[in-house]
């Protein structure tokens, strides 16, 4: 079964995912973050139909600590953070903990 990609963020940071064909997302303005996005995020990991969510990482000061702990160590959906520079969200080990193996391991 294949799963959805979800992108939660600004309109400015989801729009470019649509385009691309992502169709569950959620907007949040800038200026709502500190209001909505603990809603956003929780709608996204609710979501069954969801393998992998994508967010900006600066988005993540934003999350109350309990969720923000939930969107740290899910495995389905994957969060992949994306804007915090080379490594960033640790993609190599989200990779690994949801399918099992490391793909980047040359001995394997």
């Amino acid at each position: 079964m294949s799963q959805e990609i979800a992108a939660i963020g600004s309109p400015e940071f989801t729009t470019g995912f649509r385009l691309a064909g992502v169709r569950v997302f959620e907007n949040v303005p800038d200026d709502e973050k500190a209001e909505r996005l603990d809603e956003a995020v929780a709608n996204v990991l609710e979501n069954d139909e969801v393998g992998i969510a994508i967010m900006h990482e600066e988005d993540l000061e934003y999350l109350s600590r309990n969720l923000r702990r939930d969107v740290e160590t899910s495995v389905e959906p994957t969060f992949v953070m994306l804007g915090g520079g080379a490594g960033s969200g640790g993609l190599r080990e989200k990779i690994k903990r949801a399918i099992g193996i490391d793909l980047m391991d040359e001995d394997s």
